[in-house]
């Protein structure tokens, strides 16, 4: 799961594909990175926290990193928040291979439509709940198809 800072949209969309497979006994590695580095070692943002404690899931203790090509290695998915973070995991990619990892979340449940998950950081609560119910629907999607 990758956003721009990965304190907001990629540890929620972590936690809630966790969620998701850890209540349906399957063993997957789930994991959330930011393009930048800009809050490598941050708690993710205390609105994104509140927003998945409300539903059950607790993300307080993931800590922000930056994406790096040996995720390509590391993950058979990467699901991108928005184009910007798709341009800039492609442009990070060494080839066909690791190009073809790299997928807009929304197209998973709107395929093709090239949805973005938008950034709440400068909203209030309402824009993290907007984001929690995409991405519950994003992972439920991706989990029927694990």
């Amino acid at each position: 799961m990758v956003c721009l800072g990965n304190i907001c949209r990629s540890p929620m969309a972590e936690g809630i594909l966790r969620s998701h497979v850890e209540r349906a006994g399957l063993k997957v590695i789930v994991d959330s990175a930011g393009t930048s580095g800009y809050h490598a070692g941050s708690a993710p943002d205390f609105r994104a926290v509140r927003t998945l404690k409300k539903n059950g899931i607790d993300i307080s203790g993931l800590s922000a990193r930056q994406f790096t090509i040996d995720d390509f290695d590391n993950f058979d998915f990467i699901y991108v928040m928005d184009t910007s973070n798709l341009i800039n995991v492609l442009n990070l990619a060494r080839n066909e291979e690791d190009k073809k990892k790299v997928i807009l979340i929304m197209n998973e449940a709107n395929p093709n439509k090239n949805q973005s998950v938008p950034d709440p950081y400068y909203g209030g609560i309402e824009g993290f709940e907007e984001v929690y119910t995409m991405l519950d629907q994003a992972s439920t999607i991706i989990l029927s198809r694990i």
